[in-house]
């Protein structure tokens, strides 16, 4: 079965005065909370985006959300829909390693033929990463 490349849910914002919590009720255990609105909306985001991509690596069931109208916002919060863009998401925590074609200077690969204790392949992640500001995903 394909995975959708987006997944749309309501989440409920309520506040008591001092912040925001924000829970999506289709997803058990999918929740954040932040000190401003703009905060957990963008908190809101990133949680649901994660709490999708694990079920979809655990293959747990992903309940269809509840159409927005049928959610009452609470006293003094808002029901709003947030959008999971999946593609950059499972990009971004997959570890799988692809293949990639490597040109060096012949110097360069007579000193390694030299040497076993050289991983070339661990030094271009580590000059990549360093290079480009990147860490890698924690799973």
């Amino acid at each position: 079965m394909k995975r959708p490349e987006r997944y749309a849910y309501p989440a409920v914002f309520t506040t008591d005065g001092s912040g925001w919590e924000v829970v999506f009720p289709d997803l058990e255990n999918c929740f954040t909370a932040a000190e401003s609105l703009e905060e957990a909306i963008l908190e809101a985001e990133g949680v649901l985006e994660d709490c999708l991509y694990f079920r979809e690596v655990q293959k747990d069931l992903i309940p269809p959300p509840t159409p927005l109208g049928r959610l009452a916002a609470p006293e003094g919060g808002l029901v709003q829909l947030v959008v999971a863009d999946m593609p950059p998401v499972r990009r971004a925590w997959s570890r799988k390693a692809v293949k990639k074609t490597l040109t060096i200077p012949a110097w360069m690969e007579e000193e390694l033929k030299k040497r076993d204790d050289v991983n070339v392949s661990a030094i271009l992640q580590e000059a990549l990463q360093q290079k480009l500001n990147l860490r890698a995903p924690v799973l």
